[in-house]
């Protein structure tokens, strides 16, 4: 019995994509998803750079999931995988310069200019409520 190696990465990677799925994100797959979605996306837009590495699990998708609990929360909110959806994750991070590629990441857009941006190295440092107070103090500021 053999699993292709494709295979085998759709199965591991399924639960990780479900954690932002479950919480109402939608996941944009490819190029021309990201293309139909973000440039005219109207209001505040969160778009998470969704990943396999332990900060993603640790505190990455758990800080996203508390900070959606707050009482404002962006219009709109959409997921890419890096490392997954390649052509879906390049094509999403040419909204996020100036910041280079950075997985897992968070941005957040207002009509289309980034406001803010959370990188891996403010992720993999941090606790998810400190990850959830970040969020939610630029939902605050920028989705009201």
């Amino acid at each position: 019995m053999s699993m292709s190696f494709d295979q085998y990465m759709r199965d591991s990677v399924q639960p990780m994509r479900d954690e932002l799925t479950n919480l109402g994100i939608q996941e944009l797959r490819t190029s021309e998803d990201v293309e139909a979605k973000l440039p005219d996306a109207k209001g505040t837009v969160l778009v998470v750079v969704n990943s396999v590495c332990g900060c993603a699990a640790g505190q990455c998708r758990p800080g996203i999931a508390e900070a959606l609990k707050h009482d404002v929360t962006p219009d709109h909110l959409y997921t890419v995988f890096a490392g997954q959806d390649k052509e879906a994750t390049a094509k999403a991070r040419e909204f996020f310069a100036p910041y280079p590629p950075s997985s897992p990441s968070i941005a957040l857009l207002k009509d289309g200019e980034l406001v803010h941006f959370i990188e891996r190295h403010q992720i993999e440092d941090r606790s998810a409520d400190q990850i959830a107070a970040d969020l939610t103090g630029a939902f605050d500021r920028f989705c009201r």
